[in-house]
């Protein structure tokens, strides 16, 4: 058996292999709701063969959208469709995530089909965005408005409404995302937060919303059940966030209990001259594994069946959370699997077209 096809228990949930579905956006909801396009694109992935299928960012709230037509849980009517694509999936043998999210100063865009450009406050589809300090991510942007208290202790009320859903919707893992400069990456990265008060400044200070809000979604979790957290491990800016800062981050996060580091990087400023190639960020990953002492999933450009093996075997990390190649091929798990000759169990449906 490979390492990649090795089992993984984390809490009360095993995982059949180390392959997850990272969430990818299709924006192509309509006031948040999930439809079939959604059960088509991840029942697929779970039909085939990966672990673990992760919803794309799941905005928990109206104005933590990146744009009109993301996914949502900020409302009870959003939990029927999402009970029947949780369902499908756990039908397969594959386990439900969702991926909660709140886009901060990067939401109310167009989506990218249409350019993707942020769509003014007062305009069609458009609103206020909101975040730590009121500083657009590019300079021609509209400013968001900076998080007063009472929106702190809104965001952190959504977060903690979006996973009573989650868990009613049939989730089995939460992950919270906090990377990719959104709202929560806003807040610890010192690019974007130039608060002054107990939310901005030391490190300390600037983590605390995503400390807080892993501690609010716990209040409601089932102990019994895993929870993942997503962060971008380094800003790639000079004076930005760094994989020291993403250690020491990583040690808080375990101490509170959350289960793994979802490795990521950047996302926060438009930066440049990031070094884009096979498996580029697997090494902050291995970092954050071995210097913080807490499950890993590494990302980027992971593409072949023998390189997501050696992550593993390696212990660069403990599962590899795939995005671009699975939108190529969603059956990457059963032809990796035929790869690394792992005999592993198919879909009955499909067993006549299992290689030999």
């Amino acid at each position: 058996m490979s390492n990649l096809f090795s089992s993984l228990k984390i809490k009360n949930i095993d995982f059949k292999n180390r392959i997850a579905v990272s969430p990818m956006c299709e924006y192509s909801s309509t006031d948040g709701f999930a439809n079939n396009w959604h059960l088509v694109h991840l029942g697929s992935r779970a039909v085939g063969g990966a672990a673990l299928v992760i919803t794309e960012a799941t905005a928990v709230s109206p104005e933590g959208r990146i744009t009109y037509g993301d996914l949502g849980i900020w409302k009870d009517e959003h939990i029927a469709k999402l009970k029947e694509i949780t369902t499908f999936i756990h039908e397969q043998g594959a386990i439900a995530g969702i991926q909660l999210a709140h886009a901060g100063r990067k939401a109310s865009h167009d989506l990218p089909w249409n350019g993707g450009a942020q769509i003014p406050s007062g305009a069609e589809n458009g609103w206020i965005s909101v975040a730590p300090s009121a500083v657009p991510f590019i300079e021609t942007g509209e400013a968001p408005a900076e998080l007063d208290k009472a929106g702190i202790e809104k965001v952190k009320a959504d977060f903690k409404a979006a996973a009573i859903r989650a868990l009613t919707a049939g989730f089995k893992v939460i992950e919270i995302h906090g990377a990719h400069g959104y709202l929560l990456h806003e807040f610890y990265s010192p690019l974007s937060n130039q608060r002054n008060d107990e939310y901005g400044g030391l490190f300390e200070n600037r983590i605390r919303l995503l400390v807080e809000v892993v501690e609010t979604v716990q209040e409601v979790w089932p102990a019994d059940l895993p929870l993942f957290v997503r962060i971008s491990a380094t800003d790639w800016t000079e004076g930005g966030w760094t994989v020291d800062d993403s250690i020491e981050l990583a040690k808080v996060l375990h101490a509170k209990g959350v289960d793994l580091i979802d490795t990521s990087t950047g996302g926060n400023v438009p930066a440049a001259n990031i070094p884009v190639k096979a498996g580029y960020q697997v090494e902050f990953a291995h970092a954050i594994k071995q210097h913080a002492g807490i499950r890993t999933g590494a990302v980027g450009l992971i593409t072949e069946a023998a390189q997501a093996d050696e992550i593993i075997r390696s212990g660069e990390a403990d599962i590899v959370i795939i995005a671009r190649e699975l939108l190529r091929d969603p059956h990457f798990p059963l032809r990796a699997a035929h790869a690394l000759g792992a005999d592993i169990q198919w879909p009955v449906q499909y067993e006549r077209a299992k290689w030999r």
